[in-house]
């Protein structure tokens, strides 16, 4: 089952902090976004594996946006 890591505010990808493949642990930063110059963690909602990656640094992204999913 793929959990989704959705993005908390409307923002810009700063960072991508792992790779498909990658195994996380919930709350593991994935994903940095900056929003109104301040950068903030995305963390991994649930322990797992990371199955696909829909973004890059550089893109925009809006609150809710899907931005990776994880396979538990």
């Amino acid at each position: 089952m793929s959990i989704q890591v959705l993005a908390p505010m409307v923002g810009k990808v700063v960072s991508v902090l792992v790779e498909v493949g990658s195994e996380v642990a919930e709350d593991d930063a994935v994903i940095m976004i900056e929003a109104m110059k301040v950068e903030m963690p995305v963390g991994a909602p649930a322990d797992g594996t990371v199955k696909a990656i829909h973004v890059q640094p550089g893109d925009t992204v809006d609150g809710d946006q899907l931005l990776m999913e994880i396979d538990e």
